[in-house]
């Protein structure tokens, strides 16, 4: 392989000797063993690397030197909630809902569009449930009820014990209650700043 004197030999070992970025290290050995005329296939079994991927440095190094053998800047992930901006958006989700956000209680679909266009951070839904986590909120997902629940003997039931409401079922009219149908969420799921002394969940 023809590779341009861009540097001396002593150079680039030097150069794949210090560098600390291992991707880069490894190129720049790369092209030090082909300026020492060995084979592509003595490349390959030394680096490890592909032949095409050999060439390709070969070629990149040839046309810009070191700098061509550097990764080219790659976008990063979603930009993030800074810790700067926690506060306020802490403040905004204990303020409750808005007009705009159309909904009685925050749900997590809700919170990830606030985060989105309130503060431009990106999260996935389960991102953005982690994130609540991670700042205190626990999330409150109230038990369906039946639409015909007769109230009173729940309340009856919480107050006497088990033992104690065995006695009164022996003397409830059977007949009278409702009969079983779908059951009904009283609301959906929202979210609370959670007790400090709690751990909050991971």
């Amino acid at each position: 392989m023809n590779v341009k004197p861009h540097h001396s030999l002593k150079g680039l070992q030097k150069l794949y000797r210090t560098e600390n970025n291992a991707r880069l290290a490894r190129r720049i050995h790369g092209i030090y063993l082909a300026s020492k005329a060995l084979t592509c296939p003595q490349i390959m079994e030394i680096t490890g690397s592909a032949r095409r991927t050999i060439q390709q440095w070969v070629h990149q190094y040839n046309i810009g030197g070191i700098e061509a053998l550097k990764d080219s800047s790659r976008p990063g992930q979603p930009t993030k909630l800074s810790r700067e901006k926690e506060l306020a958006f802490c403040k905004r989700i204990e303020a409750g809902p808005t007009d705009k956000d159309a909904v009685s209680v925050f749900n997590g679909v809700v919170i990830r569009q606030i985060l989105e266009k309130e503060f431009a951070a990106s999260y996935s839904l389960w991102g953005t449930y982690h994130l609540l986590y991670r700042l205190g909120y626990s999330c409150l997902c109230p038990r369906p009820q039946h639409e015909k629940a007769d109230t009173g003997l729940q309340e009856e039931f919480k107050s006497i014990g088990i033992c104690n409401f065995s006695q009164s079922v022996k003397t409830c009219n059977f007949q009278s209650l409702p009969k079983v149908g779908n059951l009904k969420k009283t609301s959906s799921k929202h979210w609370i700043r959670s007790n400090r002394n709690i751990p909050a969940k991971r």
